[in-house]
């Protein structure tokens, strides 16, 4: 796997935050193109988005995804991803419909996990679902690990449906949801010892107060970063994260400070084998 570049990912918004308790959550359509817009210059390669409607609460709504993909693709050269998790109440049926917007790539959770007071779910026939309308439809997934037990599940999905559409599989290890695995270095470090052979590169996301270390750990085992305000509001202790570019721009210090700078969207694209669905 190449180290010389990192690709940064922006989730700016999740499901789980309420507007009203944080205004600066990117949540309309006008918002969201402007925070894509401000973290690719700030060095972003990738957007993770979740869609809200009028009331700015979560949505499935084909209407939303369509135009959400559309708008940030027409702004920005991003890779477009889109959450096929939604919130944790959305049906299964409804998440599948994700894929009729024509992301880049999507999200696909590798088991059902714990998630705060509710439960994520993930059962098997969901995930192979999905994975093969992403090969039908030329989607590029993206494979979330909550728990370190999702790794298997992760074997087991390439042994029975083969590679992705591109042939690149990328991991994602989504960590400190209460609940889920612990943000620390050494459940990452455990992690990257289960993942299968076929895996071509991986990223890590760190919760609230395990974002920085997981940052500083991903980093320095020669992965890729995921940060946002979907996953972590809190910029330093007592200062809430003002935009997302804030974080975006601290990461990319970070991964420059270490010699691995910001991947470009190009590179991006090459790395994921991600379909060239731009039309400009």
């Amino acid at each position: 796997m190449s180290t010389a570049a990192t690709l940064i990912t922006v989730a700016p918004t999740g499901a789980e935050t309420a507007k009203a308790d944080f205004p600066a959550l990117p949540t309309t359509p006008e918002e969201l193109v402007e925070t894509a817009v401000a973290c690719e210059g700030a060095g972003a390669g990738l957007i993770h988005i979740h869609v809200r409607d009028k009331e700015h609460q979560p949505t499935l709504d084909p209407v939303f995804l369509r135009e959400a993909v559309a708008a940030v693709r027409e702004a920005t050269d991003l890779v477009v991803q889109l959450s096929t998790g939604g919130a944790v109440t959305d049906p299964l049926e409804a998440r599948l419909t994700v894929l009729d917007a024509d992301p880049d790539s999507c999200s696909l959770t590798c088991g059902t996990t714990n998630f705060g007071d509710g439960v994520f779910l993930n059962p098997w026939g969901f995930m192979v679902d999905l994975y093969r309308q992403a090969q039908e439809r030329e989607v590029v997934p993206e494979f979330e690990i909550f728990e370190l037990g999702h790794v298997h599940a992760l074997r087991r999905l390439i042994e029975q449906c083969g590679l992705p559409y591109g042939g690149k599989v990328h991991v994602d290890f989504v960590m400190g949801v209460p609940g889920a695995m612990p943000g620390t270095p050494q459940t990452l470090m455990a992690g990257l010892d289960l993942l299968p052979p076929e895996t071509t590169s991986w990223s890590a996301t760190g919760i609230g107060r395990s974002h920085l270390p997981i940052v500083a750990a991903a980093l320095a085992a020669g992965g890729h970063l995921r940060v946002g305000m979907e996953d972590n509001l809190m910029f330093a202790k007592g200062q809430p994260v003002g935009h997302n570019r804030e974080l975006v721009a601290r990461a990319a210090e970070v991964a420059t400070l270490m010699q691995r700078p910001p991947m470009s969207t190009t590179e991006a694209r090459a790395m994921l084998g991600i379909k060239d669905r731009r039309s400009r």
